[in-house]
C-alpha cells in the first residue's frame, strides 16, 4: 500500500460521498447526471489524461448499454404484453383458484415468482394487486386467517418479486453485474435460482405467517380494493418500472384505473411466454458444457441463448400469443409497447452512467488500488460486493445505482471473471442492492400506499422483507462459495 494507492482510495471515498450527496441533497440531481459528474471529477482527481477521460466515459456507457440496453428494452415490452393481455392474471389465478387458505401464501409467492421473471418489482406488484386484493377480501369475509390477510398474501409477493428483481437475469441489475464481472449467463441463472428459492420461502410465506398476526389493522382503502378486485375490467397503463421512478406513479395515481382484463390466452401459453427466455439461456449453458464446439446444433443453441436473442424470442412468442388471445389491434399494441419503453428510459441512463463510472475507475488505476486494499484487508469478495451494493442502494435510494457502482468497484478483484465465484458475486451484489429498502425508494411508497399502511407497518413489511431477502441471498451465496 503506497502513498499513491492511499490517495486513489481517498478519491474513491470522496467520489462515493459526492454521488450520495448529489442524489440525496436539496439539489436532487438525477442519478445519471450525478454519475457522469462524479466520473469526470474522479478521473481528473486520479490524474487520468483529459484526452483519455472522455473516451473512458463513452466506452463505459456505450459498452454497458450495448450489452444490457437492448435486452432490457425487449424485457420491458415482454412484460407489458403479458400484463396488458391478462396473461399474467391467468397465471396467477390458475395457481390460487380453489386452494385451501393455508396454501394461499405459498401459491401467491409462486405466482409472483413466475410473473416476476420478465417484470420489474413495481410492475409485477401492480399486476398482482387485483389477485391479492380479491383473494384477501374473500379470506377476510370468511375470517379464515389470523391477522391481516392482505399482509399474509402481500408479503410472499413482495419477497418473490424483489428476489427476482435483484438476483436473477434478465433483470437489469443482475444482467449489468453479470456483464461487468464476465460471469457465465447459464451458471448465473442456475446459482441464482438455487439461491432464490430458499430465500423466497423464508422471506415470503414463512415470514408472512409470523408478521400477519402482528399487523392486524393493515387494510387497504375500501375504494382501492374495489377498483383492483372488482368485476371484469379493461386494462390500464402499467406502473413505472424503475426504482428511481417517483412514488406518485403508484396506485394513488391509478385511483380510477382498472386491473388486467381476463382474456382467451391459455394459461399454459402464458407460462411458456414467460419462460422462453430462461429456457433458451439455460440450453445455451448446456450446449457449451456437453456439446462439441464444431456441433451445428450446439452453435445454434449458443446463439439462441444469447440474452438479446433469447429475450427477442420470448417477446415474439408473447406477441403472437397475446395478439391471438386478446384480439387487440396492432395500433393498440404498438402504443402499449411504446409506453413500456418510456418507463425504462431513466433506468437505461442510470445503467449507462454506472458503466461510465466503472470504466473511469478502471482506466484511472483506482480499480487496482481497490484490489490492493482488499487483498491486504483479507475481506471476503462476496461479502465485500454485497456490503458495497447495500450501502450505495441505501444512501442513494436506487438499487440500480447500488448494483452498477458496486460492480465497477469489485470488478478488478475478480480478474477475467467467469466461473462459480463470478456468478455468486453477481447474486451477492444483487442481493445487497435490495436490502434496507426504505423511504428514499419508490418501491417502499408503492407498498405503503397500496396496502394502506403507516410508516411503521410498511417498515415491518417492505423494508423487513427486502432486508431478509438481501441477508438470505448473501447467506446462500456464501454457502455455495464453499464449492467455488
Amino acid at each position: 500500500m503506497t502513498a499513491h494507492t492511499w490517495w486513489l482510495l481517498l478519491i474513491l471515498t470522496v467520489a462515493i460521498a459526492a454521488l450520495i450527496y448529489l442524489i440525496n441533497s436539496r439539489l436532487r440531481v438525477h442519478p445519471f447526471v450525478a454519475l457522469i459528474l462524479v466520473s469526470v471529477g474522479t478521473g481528473i482527481a486520479a490524474g487520468e489524461p483529459l484526452a483519455k477521460l472522455a473516451g473512458s466515459i463513452e466506452e463505459g456507457a456505450g459498452g454497458t448499454l450495448g450489452d444490457v440496453g437492448v435486452t432490457l428494452a425487449l424485457g420491458a415490452m415482454l412484460g407489458r404484453l403479458l400484463s396488458d393481455s391478462g396473461a399474467t392474471d391467468a397465471i396467477a389465478r390458475s395457481l390460487v383458484d380453489r386452494a385451501e387458505p393455508r396454501r394461499l401464501p405459498w401459491l401467491v409467492g409462486a405466482a409472483a415468482f413466475v410473473i416476476g421473471v420478465p417484470m420489474f418489482f413495481e410492475v409485477g406488484l401492480i399486476v398482482l394487486l387485483p389477485l391479492i386484493f380479491s383473494v384477501a377480501r374473500r379470506l377476510e369475509g370468511q375470517g379464515a386467517t389470523k391477522g391481516s390477510p392482505y399482509v399474509l398474501l402481500g408479503v410472499p409477493a413482495i419477497a418473490s418479486l424483489s428476489t427476482l428483481h435483484g438476483m436473477l437475469p434478465p433483470h437489469p441489475g443482475p444482467l449489468t453485474a453479470m456483464t461487468g464481472l464476465h460471469a457465465d449467463l447459464g451458471l448465473t441463472l442456475g446459482v441464482g435460482i438455487v439461491c432464490a428459492v430458499p430465500t423466497v420461502i423464508l422471506a415470503g410465506p414463512v415470514y408472512a405467517r409470523w408478521i400477519a398476526p402482528r399487523l392486524m389493522d393493515v387494510c387497504p382503502d375500501a375504494e382501492l380494493v374495489a377498483q383492483f378486485a372488482g368485476a371484469e375490467r379493461e386494462p390500464a397503463p402499467a406502473a413505472p418500472s424503475g426504482s428511481s421512478a417517483p412514488a406518485a406513479s403508484g396506485p394513488g395515481a391509478r385511483a380510477g384505473a382498472a386491473g388486467p382484463r381476463r382474456t382467451g390466452v391459455p394459461t399454459g401459453l402464458a407460462v411458456a411466454a414467460v419462460l422462453v427466455p430462461v429456457v433458451l439461456m439455460l440450453l445455451r449453458t448446456l450446449a457449451e458444457t456437453v456439446m462439441d464446439e464444431s456441433s451445428g446444433l450446439g452453435a445454434a443453441l449458443v446463439f439462441a441463448g444469447e440474452p438479446l436473442v433469447a429475450m427477442l424470442a420470448g417477446f415474439l412468442f408473447a406477441l403472437g400469443v397475446t395478439i391471438a388471445g386478446s384480439g387487440r389491434s396492432g395500433e393498440e399494441t404498438r402504443a402499449s409497447l411504446t409506453d413500456s419503453l418510456k418507463s425504462i428510459a431513466a433506468i437505461l441512463l442510470i445503467i449507462g452512467g454506472g458503466g461510465a463510472f466503472k470504466q473511469v475507475l478502471q482506466d484511472s488505476g483506482i480499480g487496482d488500488a481497490i484490489a490492493s486494499a482488499a487483498e491486504g484487508a483479507h475481506i471476503n469478495l462476496i461479502l465485500l460486493g454485497w456490503l458495497i451494493a447495500l450501502l450505495l442502494s441505501l444512501t442513494t435510494g436506487s438499487a440500480t445505482v447500488g448494483i452498477v457502482s458496486a460492480t465497477g468497484i469489485v470488478a478488478p478483484l475478480i480478474g477475467d471473471g467467469g466461473g462459480l465465484e463470478a456468478s455468486l458475486l453477481v447474486v451477492a451484489i444483487g442481493a445487497g442492492s435490495i436490502g434496507l429498502n426504505y423511504v428514499n425508494h419508490a418501491g417502499f411508497w408503492l407498498v405503503k400506499e397500496s396496502f394502506g399502511m403507516d410508516l411503521s407497518q410498511a417498515t415491518k413489511t417492505q423494508t423487513a422483507v427486502q432486508t431478509l431477502v438481501s441477508v438470505f441471498g448473501l447467506a446462500m451465496a456464501l454457502l455455495l462459495s464453499v464449492f467455488a
